[in-house]
């Protein structure tokens, strides 16, 4: 058993790319990761879970087919399972906290190239 306390910002010193999550922590069979986004990601959606996204800093938008979610530092917004939506940001990079499911890939059924492996270096 892990007893120290999680630091967010030396975690996110560790990397700089976006639209990678990298683990954290778990809690019982869900997964805490950080993730850098910057920029347009991909329309996409989970069939099999929720996804909760927790704005860290900067602003994002999750686009949704009928209509917007704007976020700002300290707010969440959980995109039920099913729903197609695509994250963007509003004018820089966002550091983000998700919450989701062992093993949830993040381009959803989308895939593609920005299709991150799964990172638990951090955990």
């Amino acid at each position: 058993m892990n007893r120290e306390a999680i630091d967010l910002e030396e975690r996110f010193s560790h990397f700089d790319e976006v639209w990678s999550p990298k683990v954290i922590a778990r809690l019982n069979d869900y997964e805490i990761k950080l993730a850098r986004l910057d920029g347009e990601f991909v329309w996409h959606s989970h069939q099999e879970t929720d996804e909760l996204f927790l704005v860290l800093s900067g602003s994002l938008t999750i686009q949704l087919r009928d209509g917007n979610v704007s976020l700002g530092p300290g707010q969440l917004f959980v995109v039920p399972r099913g729903v197609e939506h695509c994250p963007i940001t509003d004018g820089g990079q966002v550091r983000v906290m998700l919450i989701e499911p062992a093993g949830v890939i993040n381009t959803g059924e989308a895939g593609g190239e920005l299709t991150a492996s799964h990172d638990d270096s951090l955990a």
